[in-house]
Formats: C-alpha cells, sequence, structure tokens
C-alpha cells in the first residue's frame, strides 16, 4: 500500500498532547503467573480497565471532540453505542460543555444506559440491534446537524486510542510482542501505529473471537472481509468487519491476528480475577486468553498484554468465572437424588465441608423421566481445588446414605498446569 497511512504517529503524538490531563496513564502490572503459563519472559498487563470510563475509548472519543469547531459544538455530538463508546463520549461532552446524544439498541443493560446518563448524555433507545441504533444515528446526524462520533472509523479516533500504546512502550522498554483486542479496530491500530513508529521489530499481534474472527481473512485477502453475523460472549468485539480507516491502518501496522474460543475467554477473565486481582470484560480478556492458548509463540519474548476494558455486568462475570472454574477444572455440576428431602440435605453440605471443598449452588432440580419417583432430584455445584478432589468429593457425597449420583461431570478441558 503506497502513501502516507490515514493516521501518523505525529497523529498519536498529538493526542496525548490534547488528551493528557484529562485521561488516566493507566498502570502496566507485571505477572509471574502468567509468564510461566504463556512460556513468555515476562508478562505486562496494561490496565485500561481502570481507565476513566472503564475502558480506553474515552481517549479516542476526547481526542476527536476536542477538535470539533465551534458551530460544531454548539450543533452537539450524537454517537451510537451499547457499550463502552456511549461512556467515553459522554464524559468527553461533559468536559467539553458539548450536548451528547447516544443511540442504544434495545438489547442494552440498563446499568449501561444509567451509567452513561450519569456522565450527562442523552440516552435513546432504538433499534433491535446495535446496526439499527447505528443506522438511527446517522439519519438524525443529518436532520440535526449534529456531529456523528464513530466508535473506531475516524483519524482521531485511532490517533487517540493510539496514546495507550506511547504509554506502553515507556513502562516497558523493549517489548517483544503486543497483544490487542479487535472488534472494530480502532485500538489495535492505534497502538500499533505508536509501536511500530519507535520499534518496528516489534509485533503488534491482533486477538479475536472464533465466533467474530473477520480481521484475519481481511488482512490476508488485502481486502475487507464481513461476516455474515458473530456469535460471541465478548460482545465488545462482536463487529462484522473492519471499515475503510482502520482496515487502511491495521494492513500497515498488525503483524497477525488469532481466533480464541468463548471459553478461553471465560477463563482468562477467571484468571484475572484470582491471579491479578483484575476484574475484565470478556473483550477485554482476549488478550490474555490467546497469550496463555497455543495459538501465539511467546517463547521467552517480553509480552504485553492489553486488558482493554472491565465494564462488566456482575451476573456476567460470575456466570463467566464458573465456566473458567469449569474449563480448570474446578468445578462441576452434578444431579443428584435425595432420600429423606429435606433431611439429606444437611448431610451433603456437611459432606462438601468435611472434604475441603466449596459448595456454590444446591437446589431442586425439576423431576425428568429418568429420576427415581422417590426421592428428590437435586443440582448441585461445587468448587474444589483440582478435577480429583471434586472427583473424591463426588464420591463421598454418593456413599452417603440416600444420596445417589445420577449425573456428574463427563470430563472438563482441564489444564492441569493452571492448577
Amino acid at each position: 500500500m503506497s502513501g502516507e497511512p490515514p493516521v501518523t504517529a505525529a497523529d498519536v503524538e498529538a493526542a496525548r498532547e490534547r488528551i493528557g490531563g484529562v485521561v488516566h496513564r493507566t498502570p502496566l502490572d507485571t505477572s509471574r503467573t502468567f509468564a510461566d503459563l504463556s512460556g513468555a519472559a515476562s508478562v505486562g498487563l496494561k490496565l485500561e480497565n481502570v481507565q476513566r470510563t472503564g475502558s480506553f475509548k474515552i481517549r479516542g472519543a476526547y481526542n476527536r471532540m476536542a477538535q470539533l469547531s465551534p458551530a460544531e459544538r454548539e450543533a452537539g455530538v450524537i454517537a451510537s453505542s451499547a457499550g463502552n463508546h456511549a461512556q467515553g463520549v459522554a464524559l468527553a461532552g461533559r468536559l467539553l460543555d458539548v450536548e451528547t446524544t447516544i443511540v442504544v439498541p434495545e438489547v442494552t443493560p440498563a446499568a449501561k444506559i444509567e451509567a452513561t446518563r450519569g456522565y450527562g448524555a442523552d440516552v435513546v433507545v432504538e433499534g433491535d440491534i446495535y446496526e439499527r441504533s447505528y443506522e438511527h444515528a446517522l439519519e438524525r446526524a443529518d436532520e440535526t446537524g449534529e456531529t456523528f462520533v464513530h466508535p473506531f472509523d475516524d483519524e482521531a479516533i485511532v490517533a487517540g486510542q493510539g496514546t495507550v500504546g506511547l504509554e506502553l512502550l515507556e513502562q516497558f522498554p523493549d517489548v517483544d510482542t503486543v497483544l490487542v483486542a479487535i472488534g472494530g479496530g480502532g485500538l489495535i491500530s492505534g497502538i500499533g501505529t505508536a509501536v511500530k513508529a519507535h520499534e518496528p521489530d516489534t509485533r503488534v499481534i491482533g486477538v479475536q473471537p472464533e465466533g467474530a474472527l473477520h480481521a484475519k481473512p481481511s488482512l490476508e485477502r488485502g481486502e475487507i472481509h464481513e461476516l455474515p453475523d458473530v456469535d460471541t460472549v465478548a460482545e465488545g468485539i462482536a463487529d462484522t468487519r473492519l471499515l475503510e480507516t482502520t482496515f487502511a491502518v491495521a494492513r500497515e501496522v498488525v503483524d497477525d491476528v488469532v481466533g480464541v474460543t468463548d471459553r478461553e475467554l471465560a477463563t482468562a477473565v477467571t484468571l484475572l480475577a484470582e491471579r491479578a486481582k483484575t476484574v475484565a470484560e470478556s473483550a477485554g480478556a482476549a488478550p490474555l486468553a490467546a497469550a496463555l492458548s497455543d495459538e501465539v509463540d511467546l517463547s521467552d519474548e517480553r509480552v504485553a498484554v492489553v486488558i482493554s476494558g472491565g465494564n462488566v455486568d456482575l451476573t456476567e462475570h460470575a456466570e463467566l468465572t464458573r465456566t473458567g472454574l469449569s474449563e480448570l477444572g474446578r468445578y462441576a455440576e452434578a444431579r443428584l437424588a435425595l432420600e429423606g428431602w429435606p433431611t439429606t440435605v444437611g448431610d451433603v453440605v456437611e459432606a462438601v465441608e468435611r472434604e475441603g471443598a466449596k459448595l456454590d449452588v444446591l437446589e431442586r432440580a425439576r423431576r425428568g423421566p429418568r429420576d427415581p419417583p422417590n426421592r428428590t432430584p437435586v443440582t448441585v455445584g461445587l468448587e474444589g481445588s483440582g478435577p480429583d478432589h471434586l472427583a473424591s468429593v463426588l464420591e463421598t457425597i454418593g456413599g452417603l446414605s440416600g444420596v445417589e449420583v445420577l449425573e456428574s461431570p463427563g470430563g472438563n478441558n482441564i489444564h492441569s498446569e493452571i492448577q
């Protein structure tokens, strides 16, 4: 590709000057545990989940909106988002005294809507999916004269996100590989621009869920590849394609793209919470999932992992960590048949405690055709130190008087080295 790219290192440096007094310089937390698990010499977590609004998005949004003309500021800003971009635009609007309107789809959690309103934005719920919200925002911008602020396909947005890369290079000199999640490509395009300008030999590797893996074929074919649909737990990076700006930049600065499964995402979320004491959304944990997978060789390298956001519903986070523990062989569910309900429940609880496990769930289950008609079906969820421990606990439970184990785990995807 010839000619100057849409976003340059100078643009990123200018963005840093523009947003310097507004955004946090987020920490880089080194992790011996993740270095050992990935085979890397060292791993540094760039914690954008502790950025203002809980993600990196404020960087690009503020950089874009700080450059509005007086007339554009007077007309106001409109954006479409189901998550982090909404809060970034809303906060930037409050700081710059610009009225902002965010169009969100009907599926947006109430907590995210309230958080966006809390930053002073007017929230309009329109459309059953994000694409409808996006179309509505563009139509309204044409009617009202408001400036539409795109979540990623904008040079100023990309430059603002690139300031993550400048900080990373200062905090983690001689980094060999940087892992970054890709949704629409704004973050990796910005980080890649900054990194390659200063350290051209440093690898910049994108990470996407397997159910939204559009960037890899796009970069391999040299043209934008659009997915007909996406299927992933990581809604923050569930885009169907790169767009013109991000594609033009990414093809110059991204060395490779790898895919991770939703179960690998859940495991990464779990390990971040347990080992790094860090709450990350599934999209934010994607780079760590790649580091712990077999998709990229990090042997003896200095590796930076960008944790891009931490805006997660607590119920969803609990479900993800439960899945992650199951993948690690440390959580199991079983179906029991109890004689003498509810007295026998106490025996089960005591047995679990005696075996040193944690009883996460114990609840009556709907009777099925295979359940003994004279006993009460019960579902239990158990947390233990590993698959052998859980098997021992279930064996003990099954040996209790009046208790029969009807269904137990048939085997988990267990990474014994993580236990």
